[in-house]
């Protein structure tokens, strides 16, 4: 026997029919939670010391949280032990900034060593009673059913609000507790593999960085191209060795801009498109034919977005691209160098903490350390296959992800049943 359960008429659609087990509950989850909100910290205490102070910045698309320094606010004022979230609190986004309101209503558990305290706008959840299992409630939250909900009755434009009252509101699918604990062991064991396969992909980048650190300036060398005996000279770059030279950029290759908008791209272009951000657009024509390296010429992506291509491609005027080889160069190689130096260059060219723009003699005037062709070569190929297995384990990561939300539209809906 299934339960069928009609949601009241909401924004965007008459009703929504929802069917469930029979022996499964149906019921507002302000029948079994109650949400705490936090306190309003005084930002003239705001700092780069002290404890963490949680904002909606911390929260993860899937759930969950993470402190980088871009993200990370802390507080040096005073506070007391209520303000102070403990581990294991499960605690909810209540106002969004994200354009596509994302975050709203996203749950996270606190895990942390240090202090984190309790902000405005964060929800943290009391359970009311032992009926819903604190980990079955994390996946529901991250559910359609939910999301939809608390997306529809958000207040606010640019910023978006919930508050107790709308998620109090909101209807939940209640299994028996011994089949919550079996959902929700199930899908965090899917999320425990997500998580080591992103661990394994931050191992292999740290790996690949360090191989291009040392192989790239000659540091480390392949096996059968040392030539040197051990002996290092003095360039631009710093010290090389001995059987390496070091040449300017404009001496390397040619340096030209595109001349197409943004607003020339297609969404089912032919070609590839490269703009001013790492995303690659598409277009209906090609300028270029052949081997190049891509780089904005200004915008956010300013020294830290590069692209490699090896084929007929269009380009925006304000991207630098550097095409013709001269013979004694292997474009992969060039890029690559290219791609970890280039950033710092212009950083030290400039006075001010960020670049607005690039000026060609900024990539020009570029050194880069040239091996012979045939060595420079194989450091690429060796960095290629790096590359290679990262982005097989990327997509292996991907599709669990994929997994994991088909299997919480079976697990929570009781379309697929474990017990």
């Amino acid at each position: 026997m299934q339960l069928t359960f009609e949601y009241p008429p909401s924004k965007t659609h008459d009703k929504a029919r929802m069917i469930f087990p029979e022996e499964w509950d149906v019921v507002s989850l302000g029948d079994v939670v109650q949400l705490g909100h936090g306190f309003a910290f005084s930002s003239e205490y705001f700092s780069d010391k002290g404890p963490i102070l949680l904002t909606p910045g911390n929260f993860k698309l899937e759930g969950g949280l993470y402190f980088e320094a871009r993200n990370t606010k802390r507080f040096s004022g005073f506070f007391n032990k209520s303000m102070v979230l403990k581990g294991g609190d499960l605690v909810i986004v209540m106002t969004d900034l994200t354009p596509n309101c994302n975050l709203l209503g996203k749950p996270a558990f606190v895990s942390s060593d240090g202090i984190i305290l309790h902000n405005q706008r964060i929800g943290k959840v009391k359970f009311l009673g032992s009926k819903l299992l604190p980990k079955y409630l994390f996946y529901t939250l991250l559910s359609p059913i939910y999301l939809s909900k608390v997306k529809e009755s958000a207040t606010g434009s640019t910023v978006r609000h919930t508050s107790n009252k709308s998620i109090y509101k909101i209807k939940i699918p209640l299994p028996p507790i011994e089949e919550q604990k079996a959902i929700a062991k199930a899908l965090s064991d899917v999320d425990a593999l997500i998580n080591s396969l992103d661990q394994l992909i931050a191992k292999k980048r740290d790996i690949k960085q360090g191989a291009m650190q040392e192989l790239l300036t000659g540091k480390t060398r392949l096996p059968g191209f040392d030539r040197s005996n051990g002996t290092f000279k003095q360039t631009d770059v710093g010290m090389l060795p001995s059987d390496w030279e070091c040449e300017l950029v404009v001496h390397l290759a040619e340096i030209s801009t595109g001349g197409k908008n943004t607003q020339d791209k297609v969404d089912d272009g032919q070609f590839p498109f490269f703009v001013r951000s790492q995303k690659i657009e598409c277009i209906n024509s090609y300028s270029f034919d052949g081997e190049a390296v891509l780089t904005a010429g200004d915008g956010v992506g300013t020294g830290k977005v590069f692209h490699y291509i090896n084929g007929k491609f269009d380009v925006h005027q304000r991207v630098y691209q550097i095409t013709n080889f001269k013979n004694n160069v292997d474009g992969y190689f060039f890029f690559l160098y290219f791609s970890l130096h280039f950033y710092n260059r212009i950083m030290q060219m400039t006075a001010k903490s960020s670049v607005d723009s690039v000026r060609m003699d900024m990539i020009a005037k570029m050194p880069i350390p040239l091996p012979k062709q045939e060595e420079q070569k194989a450091i690429a190929q060796v960095l290629s296959d790096m590359d290679a297995e990262i982005q097989a384990l990327e997509a292996r990561r991907d599709k669990t992800k994929r997994l994991k939300q088909g299997m919480m539209q079976e697990l929570l809906t009781g379309r697929t049943r474990l017990l």
